[in-house]
């Protein structure tokens, strides 16, 4: 039978209309909106078109959002004196830089230089670290929606061995901390990995982030895995696909995430819920 399609649109919405009701919650209490601050520098098209769905996102779930967008002259240091002014900020509980940045400035010290505790991308590595020693706080959105997802269909990670196909820092390694801390049996595959195909097809829970359009073909999958599909790339005629051959995989899979409509949405999503998550720490602690 094909395999049942894990609609991220769907939960995605959920959770957005769930962060909502907090919000209004916080309202009606005489606490703040959560505040977030939205960093662009330069005038990427595809940056300009993430910033302004993560915008209107924040915008019908109530949380107040602030746009800085810096110009791609914009030194190193500028960006760094605006992120320790956002630091300071009490009506700011989140600050998002959206990446890739110009190649003047370095992302690293960037995302170290934002506050842990408004780390809302959860990229800083306290954040991490707290993720590695299973005590997360704000967690990286990607990876923790795949896992909102996998819980949503109830999958149940024990004694299953789960196959990380990337090793970003935004995607592959802490979806590999996610998945230890659900309590999988994980194997991350990188650019060096030698029998791609017979690690894939040992996956029981399969997530693909590469940004390489068909890198894993639908034949490798295991009858009845579960496949995640985060990686989004535009072919020469216009068409979003993703990392996995779709049409073959769905065949073999018991569940699988669309390209578009799957993994992305929750990214956006788990960003407010972070926020929201925020903001609650910091009434919390002051």
């Amino acid at each position: 039978m094909p395999a049942n399609i894990i609609d991220g649109n769907a939960i995605a919405l959920e959770i957005r209309k769930q962060v909502q009701q907090s919000v209004s919650k916080r309202l009606e209490n005489g606490l703040k909106a959560p505040g977030l601050a939205v960093v662009l520098v330069g005038e990427s098209p595809a940056s300009q078109v993430y910033v302004r769905k993560k915008r209107e996102a924040c915008a019908e779930a109530g949380v107040v959002s602030r746009a800085f967008n810096l110009p791609d002259s914009t030194s190193e240091r500028e960006l760094l004196n605006l992120i320790e002014r956002l630091n300071h900020d009490h009506e700011i509980d989140g600050i998002l830089i959206q990446l890739p940045l110009p190649d003047h400035i370095d992302a690293t010290t960037v995302l170290e230089a934002i506050h842990p505790d408004k780390d809302v991308d959860g990229f800083h590595p306290y954040n991490i670290g707290r993720l590695a020693q299973r005590i997360p706080s704000l967690r990286p959105c990607t990876p923790y929606g795949v896992i909102h997802m996998l819980n949503t269909i109830g999958e149940t990670y024990k004694g299953r061995h789960a196959v990380i196909v990337g090793a970003s820092n935004i995607v592959g390694r802490p979806m590999g901390l996610e998945l230890l801390l659900a309590g999988a049996t994980v194997t991350t595959c990188h650019r060096f990995t030698r029998d791609l195909a017979d690690h894939v097809a040992r996956a029981d829970i399969l997530v693909v982030a590469v940004g390489k359009p068909g890198i894993v073909k639908g034949e490798w999958v295991k009858p009845g895995a579960t496949v995640i599909d985060v990686g989004i790339n535009r072919t020469a005629e216009g068409k979003l696909t993703g990392d996995v051959d779709f049409a073959a995989a769905a065949e073999r899979a018991a569940y699988i995430t669309p390209v578009p409509g799957g993994v992305g949405p929750m990214t956006v999503a788990m960003l407010l819920r972070n926020t929201l998550e925020a903001a609650n720490n910091h009434d919390a602690s002051s």
